[in-house]
């Protein structure tokens, strides 16, 4: 693997928030900040670039060049005799998103062993009210499917939330979220991830080829191997993830689970010595190509579905996709909401003074937005009907775009209140590199801030005394 000596700036870090707070939502340590923001803001760039990805699908599949985009999404490439002879669309399912559920297993391994999910106490919060987010819109999408006679195959659609689209929607209408609220948003999709993953490996698991997924489990324990042994170089490692991929791919057992796989035997605490543990800088590498290019790529040849009247008129009366619709904007609202107040409730935990139930509520309606994985549990779930599939991503579009709307009306009428959480905590006067916010029960941060105040003290009065001069010079008389 690379080098994890990579230099970096470094400071002095304060003292991580009080473990014992029984505050929900309260303000992250220093370190945990630093990484969610550098985290987000990739992930932003990437929902922009999903965004583009998007509705470029859209207009090519809408255009007299529809046909064009079928035949460049079903042209078949790769060696038949290895089994991976795979259309273009099916190369972005299986081995583009291997890359994003790479990442994302990082991410849980992080969270699990250095982040907020090891401590229990602090992760409940973001896993209850996850699990109720993913339970809800599966809840939803039965009822209507029980009462309207339709299809119980669609009922892990709605349940997926895609953090890069909804990062990219805070972008587009230029409102700020405090990093309490964006840290959680974060952690709800990465135990997302982690519950879709473990949903396609059971439930979407038709049939198992055990000689090729004997072969991937042995590449993968090679793969650990070498890791805990500390060899480096990308020359062994990436040669041996295509051949685990390969061999999932073949087993039957759906191949982005590799992805996870090797994600998660990355070593992500850091040793003596290390500024970055191997999974940190890995993550660093690699992030930029899933948000940046694999995501993109996928939503390109996935999201390209015909959106006439009469296929939009659909999404509302077919049980299946009305399910999956009222499943993102109803169901995920509802779930992640419902769920953080009765952690709240029952841990008897009080809300970070700073914000409101309506806040929780906003960050729960931009949870809907279930584009990448939803589109991908889409496909699956009804792979051997084409029109239904067509109209499931159809669903999920809407679906995320109503969610997206309400999202932004909720957030614009907070956002002069985030916007001033937000200043207060970039705000560094010290230019320490430290925020002050972190630094009010250090000592030193208050002497310092003192000889700066004056100093600023003494060169007014230096100011007014000159001006005061000018004003006496100009008065006498000629």
């Amino acid at each position: 693997m690379p080098s994890t000596n990579r230099r970096c700036p470094t400071v002095a870090a304060p003292q991580p928030t009080d473990p014992t707070s029984r505050k929900l939502l309260g303000r992250l340590s220093l370190p945990e900040r630093r990484f969610v923001a550098d985290a987000l803001r990739a992930e932003t760039v990437g929902g922009v670039l999903l965004l583009v990805a998007a509705v470029a699908a859209l207009i090519w599949a809408n255009t007299p060049w529809a046909e064009s985009y079928q035949s460049v999404r079903d042209f078949h490439i790769g060696p038949a005799a290895l089994g991976l002879d795979l259309s273009i669309q099916h190369w972005a399912a299986d081995g583009l998103l291997a890359v994003f559920f790479f990442v994302a297993g990082i991410e849980l391994k992080r969270e699990l062993v250095a982040g907020d999910l090891r401590d229990p106490k602090a992760a409940a919060l973001p896993v209850i009210a996850a699990l109720c987010g993913m339970a809800a819109p599966a809840g939803v999408y039965a009822l209507v499917n029980v009462f309207g006679g339709g299809s119980m195959d669609g009922w892990a659609v709605p349940t997926a939330t895609d953090i890069a689209f909804a990062l990219a929607v805070l972008a587009v209408i230029g409102t700020s979220l405090p990093s309490a609220l964006r840290a959680f948003l974060l952690t709800l999709a990465v135990v997302d991830d982690l519950f879709a993953i473990i949903i396609i490996a059971v439930f979407f698991t038709s049939r198992i080829d055990f000689l090729a997924f004997g072969g991937a489990v042995v590449g993968l324990v090679l793969f650990w191997f070498l890791l805990r042994r500390g060899v480096r170089g990308w020359y062994v490692y990436v040669p041996l993830a295509l051949v685990v991929w390969g061999l999932m791919y073949n087993s039957g057992v759906h191949a982005t689970i590799a992805g996870v796989a090797m994600g998660l035997m990355l070593r992500c605490t850091r040793r003596e010595g290390e500024e970055h543990s191997p999974g940190e800088h890995i993550e660093h590498l690699v992030r930029p190509i899933s948000a940046g290019l694999a995501v993109p790529l996928f939503a390109l040849f996935a999201a390209g579905v015909s959106l006439s009247d009469e296929s939009i008129g659909q999404v509302f009366t077919r049980p299946e996709t009305l399910g999956v619709v009222l499943g993102l904007v109803v169901g995920k609202a509802v779930g992640i909401f419902g769920g953080t107040w009765l952690a709240a409730r029952f841990t008897k935990a009080e809300l970070n003074d700073d914000l409101a139930w309506p806040d929780v509520f906003a960050v729960a309606s931009l949870a809907g937005i279930g584009f990448t994985v939803s589109l991908l549990i889409g496909e699956l779930a009804f792979a051997g009907d084409p029109v239904l599939t067509d109209e499931i991503k159809a669903a999920v579009l809407i679906g995320s775009l109503i969610a997206a709307v309400a999202a932004c009306v909720l957030l614009k009428l907070r956002d002069r209140k985030y916007r001033a959480l937000t200043d207060a905590e970039e705000r560094d006067e010290d230019l320490d590199g430290i925020p002050d916010i972190y630094e009010e029960h250090n000592p030193e941060y208050h002497l310092r801030m003192a000889r700066i105040h004056e100093e600023k003290a003494a060169e007014h009065r230096r100011k007014a005394e000159a001006a005061a001069g000018s004003s006496i010079e100009g008065n006498r008389p000629a």
